[in-house]
């Protein structure tokens, strides 16, 4: 599927308002635009949409708004000072030429928004300056007149024309509605008209359904149409839209998909069929769909569909689950991680602004934890501070939720989550949280396209995200400077790759593998795991990762390769900065000075990295070290026409730890133990004490005990007997006993079961409680028969005593 969505995340973010003016009920849904019915309607919610982009009456002398009102003023003064304003111009700015190129035009609509915002804002510089005004009204009809018409055929991405485009025009209409002439206003209707006729279909493939955050956004566009034309039916059409009345709910916003585009039921959200995507499609869909529900609020285009809970349950299920500290997952971004204008911080201080606007209409219970969940990511992240992101009106609805006493800031999560539906596992603790990206044959490995995320070939082959107090971690020029042959938690074949995504359109990698995802037991521990089919490679391999309090356990087996390469697993590969002097020991030895182009150290039985943590080898592993500096651009991995990264060389220091698995390895195998956060000491004793028991790393299981938990998780790669767990089929299944009975979680991640039957190794007699897929017959050696048939992936439990 082609598509492609150009830093739209961060066109609301930066724009929508605190406070909202009552509007007054309209009269009916008739055809407006010749004799609007409800003139006062849409006057009012024109000014509501304006106070929604500027953040409305203001003191400009508060503080809190230096920030956001120095840099819209410099922002329009740079485009103000380069905007061609001659006669005979043939582009509004010299470095957006052609105008008739779409990311030109899209571009030049989106400055003079900058210009008008400017304009419409209390207390910025050009305030009320008719100058700029009359610029930007002639600077519309300039665009309109040679480059985006209802004559002009779409060429090169349809994103610009039908959604990139009208958006940045009609925004600007609303500003400047009073000083534009009726037909021109009635000329920019009907491009809309043309492009963006409505949010069900795309304009250039009228047999496409649009679905997800592109149907959000079109029903944005629809709405500011209506109101800016005076259109009872276009705001009806935009707000209908949302929950896709005209196609009977087939592609509503406000449901849970089980297949597609959309979010789900366990809080993953996909956009383009098989991406996981929550952090930037997830985010323009909850952002316009806030805007929306503020924007129409009181009138007679409210939003009264009751599946809007679907939006608000999203909130924690989806949005809260991959934000740590106010920085969105780049396990959840897809390819904007390759944008150096749209960093994890960007992202997640946009998903804070949508998370406080929402919660302006949303019932109590809900807004009251929301606002404290924002509160503390606010709070808590001091590295990327949320304020000096945002523009004027999130600073308004932001401060006002800072500055009360008495909404709390809420703690950062603790638990594991299985998100099934998208092939992601996020294990979160007190201090750190890890986060595993998979992928299978039914989630993409990574998507890339139209010069986008060139270098994503092996982020869904079991990266490893570990996020802690180094909030920077990943925004530091990670992306362009990483090897991207080295991701943390990854196996793989060390082979030149080809840049992905360098031709026009968009494209996804689905590996061949079923395998992908876990079980949660009791909310707290998980297991996963995911087969490993080389894309290009002969490589195959079965990968497991076991979550604990303080540790994840990683083991490999089954790793087979015969094109004559070599073959290596990356226990970490860590970003230290410009110079970085974190200090590296293995087995208690400062080897810091030591390592250069890769230094082996066999036998290691654990080593810690300074201000990360620690790592153990159990029974030992021919441990190799590099510590460099990696030079690199944001354009070596992004060259997109609007989101092409700075050619500009920046270097960053590494420290990476792997194993080498030699040339066409033969069933080679490895296990290593993350502890974040242990000191030295603590990470010697770990590895002495060896609290944790590797029972199986085999290609037909992989399980490991912990004695001090009464726990035992095992992922059975085919039928058999694990630890007196004894299974039918393929599985995922945790097991731990207590004084107050045995709770069991089993998952069939993947998906090929129907039944499976799991015999325990230890009596119970009774049961407690159970999902309505598990039957169990207790007595010495207990079975437990679960329905894994038609579940996705997802966890089955039982409580036993």
């Amino acid at each position: 599927m082609t598509d492609f969505q150009p830093r739209r995340r961060a066109l609301l973010a930066a724009g929508i308002g605190a406070l909202l003016l009552p509007v007054t009920a309209g009269a009916g849904t008739a055809h407006a635009d010749s004799a609007p019915p409800a003139t006062d309607s849409f006057a009012a919610l024109r000014a509501r949409a304006a106070e929604l982009a500027t953040g409305g009456a203001i003191d400009p002398l508060d503080p809190v708004y230096t920030t956001a009102l120095t840099s819209l003023n410099s922002s329009a003064a740079a485009q103000w000072a380069a905007l061609d304003r001659s006669a005979g111009r043939t582009a509004l700015w010299s470095d957006l030429a052609p105008v008739t190129a779409p990311s030109n035009f899209t571009l030049s609509y989106g400055r003079l928004l900058t210009l008008a915002t400017a304009w419409a804002t209390p207390g910025a510089a050009l305030r009320g300056d008719e100058e700029v005004a009359a610029a930007v009204v002639e600077g519309l009809a300039f665009l309109f007149d040679r480059a985006y018409n209802p004559a002009k055929p779409e060429s090169g991405n349809w994103w610009f024309w039908e959604i990139g485009a009208p958006r940045n025009l009609m925004d600007v209409c609303v500003l400047l509605h009073d000083r534009i002439a009726p037909e021109r206003i009635a000329n920019y209707c009907a491009v809309v008209d043309r492009f963006c006729a409505n949010p069900d279909r795309r304009t250039n493939l009228p047999t496409l359904a649009e679905a997800g955050a592109n149907r959000a956004d079109k029903a944005a566009i629809v709405a500011l149409r209506g109101i800016v034309g005076g259109s009872a039916d276009k705001l009806a059409l935009a707000r209908d839209g949302l929950s896709d009345a005209r196609d009977a709910g087939r592609n509503s916003l406000f449901r849970y998909v089980v297949s597609g585009d959309g979010f789900y039921l366990d809080g993953s959200f996909i956009q383009h069929n098989d991406v996981a995507y929550t952090g930037t499609y997830g985010n323009v869909l909850l952002s316009r769909v806030a805007y929306l529900a503020a924007l129409l609020a009181d009138s007679d285009w409210r939003i009264t569909d009751a599946g809007i809970s679907v939006i608000h349950e999203s909130v924690e299920r989806s949005f809260a689950a991959v934000t740590f500290d106010g920085l969105m997952m780049d396990a959840v971004r897809g390819r904007a991680v390759s944008r150096n204008r749209e960093r994890d911080f960007h992202t997640g201080s946009g998903t804070t602004s949508n998370v406080l606007l929402l919660a302006m209409g949303a019932p109590p219970e809900y807004a009251a934890r929301w606002r404290s969940i924002a509160k503390g990511w606010i709070e808590r992240n001091t590295a990327t501070p949320y304020l000096p992101l945002v523009g004027i009106a999130a600073t308004r609805r932001a401060s006002a939720v800072l500055s009360d006493p008495a909404i709390p800031a809420a703690p950062p999560p603790v638990g594991h989550t299985v998100f099934a539906d998208m092939d992601r596992v996020v294990h979160r603790r007190p201090a750190w949280t890890l986060a595993l990206s998979l992928s299978s044959k039914r989630i993409a490995a990574y998507e890339a396209g139209n010069g986008e995320n060139l270098h994503g070939w092996h982020t869904g082959d079991g990266m490893t995200y570990l996020y802690d107090a180094d909030r920077a971690q990943y925004s530091d020029d990670f992306w362009p400077t990483v090897d991207p042959y080295r991701l943390p938690g990854t196996t793989v074949d060390i082979r030149p790759r080809a840049d992905a995504g360098s031709t026009p359109g968009t494209s996804t990698y689905r590996p061949a593998n079923a395998v992908a995802g876990g079980a949660v037991l009791d909310g707290r521990y998980g297991a996963a795991a995911m087969e490993l089919i080389g894309n290009g490679s002969t490589l195959r391999a079965r990968k497991a990762w076991f979550c604990l309090d303080d540790a994840v356990v990683a083991l490999g087996a089954g790793i087979t390769a015969s094109d004559g390469r070599t073959i290596e697993t990356v226990v970490e590969n860590r970003n230290l900065h410009a110079e970085g002097a974190n200090r590296l020991t293995v087995d208690g030895r400062d080897v810091t000075d030591v390592v250069g182009r890769g230094t082996p150290f066999p036998g290691a039985g654990w080593a810690h990295l300074e201000g990360v943590g620690g790592y153990v080898f159990p029974g030992g592993a021919d441990l190799q070290a590099l510590r460099e500096d990696r030079a690199g651009a944001w354009s070596d991995i992004n060259t997109g026409a609007d989101t092409g990264g700075s050619g500009d060389t920046t270097t960053r220091r590494y420290a990476t730890l792997w194993l080498d698995h030699g040339v066409s390895p033969a069933d080679a195998g490895y296990a290593y133990v993350l502890l974040p956060g242990f000191s030295p000491a603590r990470t010697a004793a770990w590895a002495a004490s060896r609290p944790v028991e590797i029972v199986a790393n085999t290609a037909a299981a992989q399980a490991i005990r912990v004695r001090a938990l009464g726990l035992i998780a095992v992922h059975f790669w085919a039928a058999g007997s694990v630890a007196g767990i004894t299974s039918s089929g393929p599985g995922t299944v945790l097991l731990r006993r207590r004084d107050e009975g045995v709770s069991v979680a089993v998952a069939d991640p993947g998906r090929t079961g129907t039944t499976l039957t799991v015999e325990l190794p230890w009596a119970v007699e009774g049961v407690r409680s159970t999902d309505d897929t598990v039957t169990v017959a207790t007595g010495r050696r207990p079975v437990l028969t679960v329905r894994v048939g038609g579940s996705r992936g997802h966890t089955h439990a039982a409580e036993l005593f």
